[in-house]
């Protein structure tokens, strides 16, 4: 079956190939550099706006929000639109939403923009699984350590360049709005994509969101990933405070930050030599749970002994979210599979993860301290691990339908 939009992949010839890694990698840079900005900004900016507390709060857990309710209609818009030109429009999203809201001086707007911006992220982060098993089947592993890294690279860097950005600039806007240009240059190469999108096989078999919810695995991964985005974002939205709070000082407690996601890139770039000596063995999901508990066990008893330590740890756990993603194309037989099951599996997760950074904030208002929060996030840990054994275990997504 062929249209006039259903024409060869351009990653048909090794010229193509490299043009979509490299598009690849630029979408992955994207999908948390507008988060993390935000993360080591949000005093100033919300002292600018006057933004209440209540609100800084929505503005931590509103990440999770639209990546779970724009994340779950990805699959379905990328089988009647293409996935390049579903990109494509994603990346216009981020580009309009992270300029629109440097610029503007009232708390609604800056809201809405967030989460235009967000809305644009959560699709290309639920297709990245789908892009990989279209256009790398043979290169999974690799290509899925490769975004990975680049997602958390783009983490980092935006943790530790945002502010100073904006103190050379004289204003928090120019810290955010640096990531408009990194979402505008991405744009280039998806636009050139788009005329030769990718449609055909993921309409040739459809895995509504319906269907996708009959099958064990896909509840099993589900979980598992809003436990390991519950962690990310947890420490996104509060970990510079929690620092900030045992005494260490701003600028380092940013780099703190920068340090958990700056390790998960050796980490991650790792993987796929290690799944492969690994196979079948759930050795990797009960190493992320172990080094997180006692990474969090370090902040709750020892904050400031070591926090470079502590971060690390946090940041090796961190490679949960790389792991699953690769599980996602494992999993599964198809394209097509790939882009229902990350579907459902990252909505699904990303509405349940919502509790981690909300939750953390208000356990800390309720008990006044950050004892409480920490050990429920060392729990979650836990629960992870576990959901992680049963992954490995599972048989195909495909067959589970059957």
């Amino acid at each position: 079956m062929s249209t006039a939009t259903d024409r060869p992949a351009a990653s048909s010839t090794r010229t193509g190939r490299v043009v979509v890694l490299v598009a690849v990698v630029l979408l992955a840079a994207n999908l948390r550099a507008s988060v993390g900005s935000l993360g080591v900004l949000l005093t100033t900016v919300r002292d600018d706006l006057g933004m209440s507390t209540t609100v800084g709060g929505v503005l931590t857990t509103l990440p999770v929000l639209c990546f779970a309710v724009f994340g779950a209609v990805s699959g379905d818009v990328a089988r009647r639109v293409g996935l390049h030109r579903t990109v494509a429009a994603s990346m216009a999203l981020v580009v309009v939403g992270l300029a629109g809201r440097a610029a503007v001086d009232t708390t609604p707007l800056f809201l809405l923009l967030s989460g235009i911006a967000l809305a644009g992220g959560a699709v290309g982060n639920v297709l990245l699984p789908a892009l990989a098993k279209e256009h790398f089947p043979d290169r999974l592993g690799l290509v899925s350590s490769i975004y990975g890294a680049t997602l958390l690279g783009g983490a980092a860097v935006s943790s530790w360049t945002s502010v100073p950005i904006a103190d050379a600039f004289g204003s928090w806007r120019a810290g955010l709005a640096a990531w408009a240009v990194l979402a505008a240059v991405t744009l280039v190469p998806w636009l050139a994509l788009s005329l030769r999108d990718v449609r055909a096989d993921l309409a040739a078999a459809r895995y509504p969101l319906s269907r996708v919810a009959r099958s064990p695995l896909a509840w099993v991964m589900g979980l598992f990933f809003a436990a390991q985005s519950a962690q990310a974002y947890a420490q996104f939205g509060w970990f510079p405070e929690i620092l900030g709070d045992a005494g260490i000082g701003a600028g380092e407690a940013a780099l703190v930050q920068g340090v958990i996601f700056g390790v998960g890139i050796p980490t991650t770039l790792a993987l796929p030599v290690i799944m492969r000596r690994l196979g079948d063995r759930p050795v990797l999901p009960l190493v992320f749970g172990t080094v997180t508990v006692v990474g969090w066990a370090g902040v709750l008893l020892v904050p400031t002994a070591a926090p470079w330590l502590w971060a690390a740890l946090l940041g090796v756990g961190g490679a949960a979210f790389t792991w699953v993603l690769a599980m996602l194309g494992i999993k599964s037989r198809t394209a097509a599979g790939t882009a229902g099951l990350s579907s459902f599996v990252q909505g699904l997760g990303y509405l349940l993860a919502a509790v981690g950074p909300f939750g953390t904030g208000f356990l800390h208002d309720v008990t006044g301290s950050w004892s409480t929060p920490i050990v429920v996030l060392m729990v979650i840990a836990v629960v992870m691990a576990v959901l992680g054994v049963l992954i490995c275990r599972s048989a195909p997504f495909e067959d589970d339908l059957r």
